[in-house]
């Protein structure tokens, strides 16, 4: 369950988008893309902390049967479900069942570095989902569960437990917690001085000097 002061800054944070938040990210030098993630529900944003689960592949055995779903029971309200399945692509980790189960108990979204399968059905339920594919053979008997709440690297972005995930139709981002309402401040101020220099060139002012007479540099600055 979420604080009255991470319910706020969740507000705020799904008031925004990516691109701000990636601006925010560079200028305290952290790297937060999740490279090759993308959003498989269109129109849909997601934000909260992430619950981290670390996936190990295991030799294919139709015979005896090996489930990789059930840490879902575990997952806390308002978590991100961050899968780490080493981005393969040759069966799922996720899919309908979990994506039920995931909205019964009010999770904010999944985020798989592997594949999803289902669809359709997903984007019925209107669950925020985001993955590096999609592909319809089930990861049953061939990957299970090594580990939860532990540090993961996505394709060189290190996540832990306690940090926050954002993710929008560019893609997905992970926010240390520690600089989460510093990233979220020069986020809004980032996408304000943005709005201030459309506003500036639609009415005839060259680029460049709108860029330099609202900040866009540092936009987070007072003037």
């Amino acid at each position: 369950m979420l604080t009255n002061k991470q319910k706020e800054l969740r507000a705020r944070l799904l008031a925004l988008d990516t691109p701000a938040i990636s601006d925010a990210l560079d200028s305290l030098s952290i790297n937060g893309g999740l490279l090759g993630i993308q959003c498989r529900i269109n129109g849909l944003k997601m934000a909260g902390p992430a619950f981290t689960v670390k996936y190990k592949p295991i030799q294919f055995d139709s015979q005896h049967f090996k489930n990789a779903g059930n840490y879902i029971d575990n997952v806390p309200e308002c978590s991100v479900v961050l899968v780490d399945n080493q981005g393969r692509t040759d069966c799922t980790s996720w899919g309908g069942i979990l994506t039920t189960k995931a909205k019964l108990k009010n999770l904010a979204g999944t985020v798989i570095f592997g594949s999803v399968r289902d669809l359709q059905e997903i984007n019925e339920k209107e669950y925020p989902l985001f993955s590096a594919g999609v592909y319809m053979v089930s990861g049953k008997n061939r990957a299970v569960v090594e580990a939860t709440n532990v540090p993961l690297n996505i394709n060189g972005t290190t996540v832990k437990d306690s940090d926050w995930l954002f993710g929008d139709m560019n893609g997905v981002l992970a926010i240390p917690a520690e600089h989460l309402e510093e990233v979220i401040y020069r986020a809004e101020k980032t996408e304000q001085t943005e709005l201030n220099i459309l506003g500036a060139i639609s009415g005839g002012q060259n680029l460049e000097e709108a860029r330099v007479q609202h900040g866009y540099s540092e936009p987070w600055k007072e003037k």
